[in-house]
């Protein structure tokens, strides 16, 4: 029976290793002395080295156990056969019955049909799979947790002889064009909008390590906890320097600095030095570990939260290190960083007077570092695929926030077109500030109500900036997003304050949590979900938790205090769970009246109509509301069965197809009709040619993100809705999948900007 390694055991072999690597040479030959070394140590008669080549393939490199004939001959495409799933899915595989895994893929060359068991890790260096490490049992072997933790460790340390380039050229799995000095455009996701151009900086977080295995296991735990120190005190000092002022990205630094304290985090890297590696290695280790884990995730939260541990590894490893911090080196003039992933503090490292733009190959609009960004004021593109690849230091880059596009080597005629495109910016912004003090008002004098969507403190002065009537949509589930923990009542009432002071006499419309399908509380556990967008969420969830609900309606009340209030509550489906909602504030605002304390004049309560049940029911609901806001995106994708955050499905039907239009016309009607005030938030409050279509539906407030509303009230006020509405009339029953074209038409011939 074979015996795992102990933990002596384990130290001993990252020793052994150490000394072949030491010994110098050629890297096959070390290689193959590696193999050896390992199936000797891990009581195994096969062990074979996997590494990544271009056109991912896995090619075996060295095996100590198979035939050797088959070394640079046998390969397998990532993802076929065993070997080719551990690389596909960067995670650990130990199977008793290999042979007989549906995975299995036999290779004769190989002569391993006489091994029974196989365990296999990949090897990961700065979170990419570069490899796979395996060994092989006659016998049906059942692998212990510790073997597949030496062998993760092992892993970690083959994989710096793997990434050397003596093995494999880091030029071979670079893409060709990315290679080729010609012009390449990339598209990506906006998390900020606007111009840039610049040079790339790369942002190269991961540093080369030295010294892999320990000699004094005590010692390094020291230098790992100094480490700590330091790192914490570097935090406390970056966010008391005050120079960014409060709001919510300030809030994203103090979340920052309370994961920097995670104790969990810090045991698994006081674990591994134990197993026998220095501290730096310890890091590196815990950092690949769990960027090969969540490798799979697709929570826009979680992926944000590895983003945020990425960077405190990698300061942790310049502590460790005495090494300067990527931004500390000296920008061009107009310098563009990228990067795969950033952490918010690591944005705050670079010299802001030089930044002119940030490129992430990863991230989300909701990611801390994007928050950050758009405190800075900067363009921000994110979901760029193969971005590392593709470009290099001093790379001359143009974003185009506005298409959601990067240009890299542009050619003249895209410098060109920049130019003429910021030089129509600046105009454009200069003729919008020049109406941000007028009403949004048509040539013959119909009023629209412009309001902006927030979620975070720092929205809230876009009220003044833009000249918005208001918030119409205040996002309360950004701040528990972002929170270490569940807000207090205290903490909410603190925020909602904020707001309504913010805003001052103009109304906030505060909507409920819409917490669940993507939005994700950290400290929540919650089972997973098949289909989230139409599951456990928003109202569903309050009226399940009521004691969360009630929470979040005293907190309102509390920073109200006598003042103006709207809530709004999201995701109803049925009129029986609005007035279990209302029931709910009712008995909180009893609960303030008893106390004797101050009620708010006027307290006006909505629904959103985002499901489409809701429309059989209107009657019903404006006989109990006091106002109603459509939320267009959530409607429109229930109503066309199309999930938005699905690229082959998000784009095949638009807001102005006919279904679409009959919907939203119908809910104007019957509230207009009860005298009841309706408005839309969503991304067709902010399109001009959508807007032409609501203002002739009945709609006279539009909700939408804060660059929006200048240019809105730039179309509003150049629109005869006299003219709009008798061409309106004309063209709403014609055939077609949308109204698009037709509004188009009429916008360009009667010039109104868009």
């Amino acid at each position: 029976m074979t015996q795992a390694p102990s933990l002596s055991g384990a130290r001993m072999l990252l020793k052994r290793l150490r000394n072949v690597m030491a010994r110098g040479g050629a890297a096959q030959l070390r290689l193959d002395q590696t193999v050896k070394l390992i199936a000797a140590e891990m009581v195994a008669e096969v062990c074979s080295i996997y590494l990544l080549r271009a056109g991912e393939v896995l090619e075996l490199f060295a095996t100590e156990g198979l035939k050797k004939e088959a070394v640079h001959k046998t390969r397998l495409r990532v993802g076929e056969g065993l070997v080719g799933d551990i690389a596909s899915h960067a995670r650990p595989l130990a199977l008793a019955d290999a042979q007989h895994h549906p995975q299995f893929a036999y290779r004769p060359e190989t002569g391993e049909e006489i091994f029974q068991s196989l365990m296999g890790v990949p090897i990961l260096r700065a979170g990419r799979v570069i490899g796979v490490l395996v060994i092989q049992n006659r016998t049906r072997r059942q692998y212990s947790e510790e073997e597949i933790e030496t062998l993760e460790t092992v892993a970690m340390v083959l994989a710096e002889l793997a990434a050397g380039g003596e093995l494999v050229s880091q030029e071979e799995l670079r893409p060709g064009d990315g290679i080729a000095l010609l012009p390449l455009r990339l598209d990506g996701v906006t998390f900020c909008p606007g111009l840039a151009k610049g040079v790339a900086v790369l942002h190269q977080a991961t540093l080369q390590l030295q010294q892999l295995v320990a000699e004094d296991p005590e010692r390094e735990a020291e230098r790992l906890t100094g480490a700590l120190e330091e790192l914490h005190s570097s935090i406390d000092q970056l966010l008391d320097a005050g120079d960014l002022g409060q709001g919510e990205h300030f809030e994203v630094l103090e979340t920052y600095r309370l994961f920097a304290q995670d104790q969990g985090w810090r045991s698994r890297m006081l674990e591994a030095v134990q197993s026998g590696l220095t501290a730096e290695a310890a890091v590196q280790k815990v950092q690949n570990d769990t960027r090969a884990r969540m490798r799979d995730v697709t929570d826009p939260y979680l992926r944000e939260r590895l983003s945020d541990l990425d960077d405190l590894a990698n300061r942790l490893l310049r502590h460790l290190l005495g090494a300067d911090a990527p931004g500390a080196r000296r920008l061009p003039e107009e310098a563009i960083v990228v990067a795969r992933s950033m952490g918010p503090a690591e944005l705050l490292d670079y010299d802001r007077t030089r930044l002119k733009g940030l490129v992430l190959e990863e991230g989300s609009q909701n990611a801390h570092v994007a928050i950050v960004a758009r405190a800075l004021d900067i363009p921000v593109i994110g979901r760029c695929a193969d971005l590392m690849q593709k470009v290099g230091e001093g790379d001359p880059l143009v974003i185009d926030g506005d298409n959601e596009q990067l240009f890299i080597r542009p050619a003249d005629d895209i410098l060109q077109t920049f130019a003429e495109s910021m030089r129509q910016r600046v105009m454009k912004r200069a003729a919008f500030a020049a109406l941000r003090d007028l009403p949004a008002v048509t040539l013959d004098g119909v009023k629209v109500d412009l309001n902006i969507n927030a979620g975070l403190l720092m929205d809230v002065p876009q009220i003044a900036a833009t000249g918005a009537a208001g918030i119409g949509l205040y996002r309360t589930e950004i701040p528990f997003m972002i929170s270490h923990e569940y807000p207090e009542v205290a903490r909410q009432t603190e925020i909602y304050r904020k707001v309504l002071d913010g805003a001052g006499d103009r109304p906030v419309v505060f909507r409920t949590l819409d917490i669940g399908s993507d939005k994700v509380l950290p400290y929540w556990n919650r089972a997973p979900e098949e289909n989230p967008a139409m599951g456990w969420r928003a109202i569903r969830i309050a009226l399940d938790r009521p004691a969360m609900l009630r929470q979040q309606l005293r907190a309102m009340l509390n920073a109200a205090d006598g003042r103006r209030l709207q809530v709004m509550f999201p995701m109803v489906t049925e009129i029986a769970e609005f007035d279990s909602c209302r029931r709910l504030l009712e008995r909180e605002v009893a609960r303030r009246k008893a106390a004797g304390l101050a009620l708010p004049e006027p307290l006006l309560l909505g629904a959103m109509v985002e499901v489409p049940a809701l429309l059989w029911q209107l009657p019903e609901l404006v006989a109990r509301v006091d106002f109603l806001s459509v939320g267009s995106n959530d409607l429109q994708q229930f109503l066309f069965a199309a999930d938005r955050d699905n690229p082959a499905a998000a784009g095949r039907y638009d807001t102005l197809a006919p279904a679409m239009l009959r919907a939203l016309a119908e809910v104007a009607r019957v509230a207009n009709a009860a005298g009841k005030p309706v408005g839309l938030c969503g991304e067709m409050a902010g399109d001009p040619i959508a807007a032409m279509a609501l203002l002739c539906l009945g709609y006279r407030a539009l909700s939408m993100s804060p660059p929006r509303v200048l240019p809105m009230r730039a179309a509003i006020r150049n629109l005869n809705f006299g003219r709009l509405m008798a061409y309106w009339q004309a063209v709403r029953h014609l055939d077609g999948a949308t109204l698009r074209g037709a509004l188009l038409d009429y916008a360009l011939d009667h010039n109104v900007p868009l």
